[in-house]
């Protein structure tokens, strides 16, 4: 028999308590033919508890290890890799700020909400504790929740960079926060044939791990009806729609940290000069547990902390790190603000906010408004100084502690041209005509760039007056690159190439001039490109951002590429699909797609030469507000369950691989009507 300890019940009962006695038998989790859960509840934390329990069922591992990251114990089960992650949340302070703003800061009905979340992962805890991957580490609290929540805005605002950058490369990138690139794109009726409204929600995450999209709807008695995606250990949806609007986040890149570095005193290696004045460094200490060869041992760690903020020594010099992202714990309570706004002025009061320091968002709604927004909390900066490189740490001229209000921020609402969106382009770039925005303050850092996905779009629309909604599929589902290729280094030399003068690589170079730039499966030339492009990005100290390949360059990229292809395949004419897989499993598939075409696809080696995909087109829901309500389309990658034995692990990768949606719905009766299982959370 397994025992539950008596702490842990405690615990348990008491977050059930606070919620007021959550009844598990009142609320519905109903799986559709596809195993996506909808959750019915009579109170936003009855759902809450449901999507914890549901998401648990589906990929509880994911979320524990989010968690463990959030409750700094991620080194007592993935040993040095994880007590890294663990150094990060101690240096941050992310605890202390947590626990200075927890009661104050958030709203009494999402902390009700959280705790409903937190009380359904204890739940199933405790139901399935051989599951419990550390089982110090329960039970959950909202706490620990938000402090995962901080953690990754944190990530998400550069910190991972600047360590890494300070420490000379010590501390590794926390690459499963990262992102390649996503597209987000919205038509009004000024635009689209029909009158309706379109929405494309279609980040490019990683597909699968800790920000990989779950597929969910969401339903109390509250007023909470969305259908969407979150993260593994998100109490809400983070991008989707409910019955009223929707809206979708690509990742933007203004300057929301900054890195200074101290003046020193010669005399004591823990003073700084701050205007005029020699001032200790405060100093704590963390402990941190470390797995090594089976046994847990603890890490005495310092922690530094300046004026500026985190602070790390090393024999370069002594910096600090500063980002918005580090004052404010609401970033998840402010999407929870979405998931219940049901006109532009209720999203638009969300957005004042200001807690998610990042993303671009592109919202529409079924009153025909249309809007962009490059969100970010953004510093007011002194302009004397180059905020883009490392900055004096010796005065307070450097130290902002004001943002940029909304209003400051590049956006556009309802344009006459009749569509915003956004690539991971410019935001002075979100629409055409007019109203697009000007760069207010360059200290704000925002990017400027265009990009592959903006220049296709940009084809793709030019001819149409008006947008069908076939017109709007095809353009999402564009796997084609642009006339005139937007990477950062350009490759466009290479198809100059004559095959008749290069007798050793000619097979390669037809491959490329015969090629269409699209990425079917079926394609030749998108195979021997993707080769390259793997390439050229694998040998990356070889091309600085900018550099144009010469034909030595480029002939010797082929050469090789031509030599791979021989040791691994023995031929070169190789289609897309021969070369590039997706994998999960014992299912192994075709994957189309290639980098930063409209419906993109990442991959890394896989075997035998070959390359699985790892991040693209993740999750895609298509929206159309008509005056009944939404009609929706999704897709998703794999299926809506990680566990290898559910018949939902690899059931949409067919689906996925042909660029096929499913239908959805927000009606309550039509989900029960057509459910393959209605059960509770117990």
């Amino acid at each position: 028999m397994i025992r539950i300890p008596i702490a842990f019940l405690i615990v348990f009962l008491s977050v059930v308590n606070v919620n007021g006695q959550i009844d598990a038998t009142k609320i519905d989790i109903v799986r559709d033919k596809y195993g996506v859960p909808h959750i019915f509840g009579k109170t936003d934390p009855d759902v809450a508890y449901g999507l914890a329990w549901a998401h648990s069922e589906d990929d509880f591992e994911t979320i524990q290890l989010g968690l463990l990251a959030g409750k700094a114990m991620l080194g007592a089960y993935k040993g040095k890799d994880g007590a890294q992650i663990d150094y990060i949340i101690h240096l941050l302070r992310i605890p202390e700020l947590v626990a200075s703003k927890y009661e104050s800061d958030l709203s009494p009905d999402f902390k009700k909400l959280i705790e409903g979340y937190c009380a359904g992962l204890n739940a199933y805890a405790e139901k399935h504790p051989n599951e419990v991957l550390l089982k110090k580490s329960f039970p959950v609290t909202p706490q620990d929740m938000i402090q995962y929540s901080v953690l990754q805005l944190s990530i998400l605002s550069g910190a991972d960079w600047a360590l890494s950058s300070i420490f000379g490369g010590s501390v590794p990138l926390v690459e499963q926060f990262k992102t390649a690139g996503s597209n987000a794109i919205a038509f009004n009726s000024a635009k689209t044939t029909d009158g309706q409204v379109y929405l494309d929600i279609n980040a490019h995450q990683p597909l699968e791990g800790p920000v990989a999209f779950y597929e969910a709807q969401l339903c109390s008695e509250e007023g909470w009806n969305i259908l969407g995606a979150n993260f593994p250990g998100a109490p809400c949806i983070l991008h989707g729609c409910n019955e009223f609007l929707g809206w979708a986040h690509t990742v933007n890149d203004p300057d929301k940290l900054d890195v200074y570095q101290l003046e020193m005193n010669p005399q004591s290696k823990k003073q700084y000069k701050f205007d005029g004045e020699w001032i200790d460094l405060e100093e704590s200490s963390t402990v941190l547990k470390v797995k090594i060869k089976g046994v847990v041992i603890p890490v005495k760690k310092k922690i530094y902390w300046s004026k500026y903020g985190p602070t790390i020594i090393t024999d370069r010099g002594t910096f600090s790190i500063r980002m918005p992202s580090l004052t404010d714990i609401r970033g998840m309570e402010q999407w929870y603000r979405f998931n219940k706004a049901k006109n532009f002025t209720e999203f638009k009061s969300a957005l004042n906010m200001l807690a998610i320091p990042g993303y671009n968002i592109v919202y529409a709604d079924r009153y025909d408004t249309i809007y962009y927004l490059s969100n970010g909390r953004i510093p007011v900066r002194d302009p004397q100084f180059n905020w883009r490189t490392t900055l004096p740490g010796n005065t307070s001229a450097t130290l902002w502690n004001k943002l940029h209000p909304l209003s400051d921020l590049p956006q556009v609402l309802q344009p006459k041209s009749g569509f915003v969106y956004n690539t991971n382009h410019s935001p002075f770039h979100s629409t055409e005509g007019p109203e697009k925005p000007v760069v207010k303050d360059p200290t704000m850092g925002y990017e400027t760039l265009e990009n592959n996905r903006s220049m296709r779009f940009a084809e793709l629309l030019a001819p149409l007056e008006k947008v069908s909604y076939e017109d709007f599929k095809r353009i999402k589902f564009d796997r084609q690159f642009p006339s005139v290729f937007a990477f950062p280094i350009h490759i466009d030399s290479m198809f100059m190439l004559k095959a008749s003068e290069h007798g050793e690589v000619s097979d390669l170079i037809n491959n490329l001039t015969n090629w269409d730039k699209s990425s079917n499966v079926e394609s030749i030339g998108a195979a021997t490109f993707l080769k390259i492009y793997h390439y050229i990005t694998s040998h990356g100290d070889q091309y600085h951002k900018g550099a144009v390949l010469t034909t030595d360059e480029s002939l010797t990229i082929l050469k090789a590429v031509k030599t791979e292809m021989m040791n691994d395949f023995g031929r070169t004419d190789l289609q897309l699909g021969d070369i590039q897989k997706l994998v999960r499993g014992n299912v192994e598939l075709p994957l189309p797609g290639l980098p930063d075409v409209l419906a993109p696809m990442y991959s890394v080696p896989y075997k035998n030469g070959m390359l699985r995909g790892t991040q693209g087109d993740a999750y895609v829901e298509l929206v159309r507000f008509t005056k009944d309500g939404p009609i929706i389309e999704t897709m998703n990658t794999y299926g809506a369950s990680s566990r290898k034995n559910s018949p939902h692990y690899t059931d949409q990768m067919e689906m996925y691989t042909h660029q096929q949606t499913k239908k959805m719905t927000l009606n309550k009766a039509e989900v029960y009507r057509t459910a393959e299982r209605i059960y509770h959370p117990n």
